[in-house]
């Protein structure tokens, strides 16, 4: 159920107004070409825009008078269907906006709505969407339902009654009340999903990012996966687990996120919560930024100010600078040195993927240790459990019966295994003194 189909509409006007007293610390410097990206990921054609200063919201209709006025003079003269403001709205001040213009008008949070409603391709997440749009929807229902106050009558409906307006608003209070029973269902059944995903070995990473930083790209990359990948504001809405393809980490399962935005409505994030409790199982988020956005680190911090929100800070992160390929070596290499805890890629070439995958083995078993090992011959239950996790890529066997394994296996797994008694490293030329033939 969409609010409103953008894309049935042919012409857009843009306000943008940039009101002193709802500014933050880290304004993004190129807040007005986001919002312009954001309806056109929505398919909407831009037919003008008008962007403007302003000190406070005014009660009534959110725009001073004035500008209201040159406004109005402006959208007359175009042929315009549909006008987007870039803040949030009540639903007194769009309709009194509609009322003056005599046109379309919708916010921010409508015009996000309607690109999930397209995106949205699981169940889940178009329950989500749903539950997003009624939540928003049942503030604004006297802007489309004042023509319906009115009570029922007729025989046997005769009594204080109550109007349709109230009827709308219990149906859409039960719809609401269903959904959140659904997606508690399916969050019960997530965490059980991640219950036993705890008793095997492997550890998840999720992506995570301001959208259109390339996590989806790299997603692809780290799981040789192919989940559409587009330039384009929340091109993935919902999130998707592979399991790690490459030999060179060890068992993970990598978790694609929906993007973050400026600015992001409340009721979004919790109606995604089934989707954004997927990080609170996370061992460690990536946090991919695109470097070659002049915004970069305001939005940084909006999405640690989200990840704040929804209580997973304490979870390892590793900043993947994304997209160094549109930036200049000269640039790059001092904050390499700078930032030494942070991984400098290109999605796109996989340029220094090497040193990412380092620093996910580091963080989460911390290292990643190649090499042999020797057990005795009373340990072969744990033989064939170094066999069921994968980690043995050659054996060889001793003329006393004594084993030896070429393993790949985390530093902290490796670790627990060498309090065992008759479990030690070894080196090649011990091997050969004790050995015949490789099996």
């Amino acid at each position: 159920m969409n609010l409103v189909d953008i894309n049935s509409i042919q012409n857009a006007f843009l306000v943008y107004i940039d009101v002193e007293s709802l500014n933050k610390k880290n304004k993004l410097e190129n807040s007005f070409e986001e919002f312009k990206n954001l309806v056109t990921s929505s398919g909407t054609s831009i037919e003008g825009h008008v962007t403007f200063n302003q000190k406070t919201p005014v009660i009534n209709t959110f725009i001073s008078k004035g500008k209201l006025e040159k406004l109005k003079e402006q959208v007359q003269n175009n042929n315009i269907d549909l006008v987007i403001i870039n803040h949030e709205l009540s639903a007194s001040q769009t309709r009194n906006l509609e009322k003056f213009l005599n046109k379309r008008v919708i916010d921010k949070t409508e015009l996000i709505l309607d690109i999930f409603a397209t995106r949205a391709s699981s169940h889940i997440g178009k329950l989500q969407v749903e539950l997003a749009q009624l939540n928003h929807l049942s503030t604004r229902l006297i802007r489309g339902w004042t023509h319906l106050e009115r009570q029922k009558g007729g025989i046997g409906l005769r009594g204080p009654g109550e109007t349709q307006l109230e009827t709308d608003r219990r149906l859409i209070s039960k719809r609401i009340k269903r959904l959140n029973q659904r997606l508690d269902k399916s969050h019960k059944q997530k965490q059980i999903n991640r219950y036993s995903r705890k008793k095997s070995r492997n550890r998840l990473v999720a992506l995570v990012g301001y959208t259109n930083a390339g996590k989806t790209t790299l997603f692809n990359k780290l799981t040789e996966s192919s989940q559409i990948a587009e330039d384009k504001l929340f091109a993935t809405l919902d999130s998707v687990t592979r399991k790690n393809k490459n030999p060179r980490h060890g068992p993970i399962l990598f978790s694609d996120t929906v993007g973050f935005i400026s600015d992001l409505p409340t009721q979004l994030i919790e109606s995604f919560k089934a989707t954004l409790d997927e990080l609170k199982s996370a061992d460690l988020l990536l946090h991919v930024v695109d470097i070659s956005d002049i915004d970069a680190k305001s939005k940084i911090k909006e999405v640690n100010n989200i990840l704040s929100e929804i209580g997973v800070m304490h979870i390892p992160q590793i900043i993947v600078n994304n997209k160094c390929d549109l930036i200049k070596d000269s640039k790059i290499q001092p904050l390499k040195i700078r930032k030494k805890d942070e991984a400098f890629i290109s999605a796109e070439n996989e340029k220094e993927f090497e040193d990412l995958r380092s620093k996910i083995n580091t963080k989460l078993f911390n290292g990643i240790y190649t090499g042999w090992i020797s057990m005795e011959n009373n340990l072969g239950n744990l033989r064939s459990s170094l066999f069921d996790m994968g980690c043995i890529k050659d054996e060889k066997t001793a003329n006393c019966g004594k084993m030896f394994a070429n393993i790949r296996i985390g530093n902290d797994e490796l670790d627990q295994f060498l309090t065992i008694k008759g479990f030690e490293l070894c080196h090649d030329e011990d091997i050969l003194l004790q050995t015949h033939n490789a099996k």
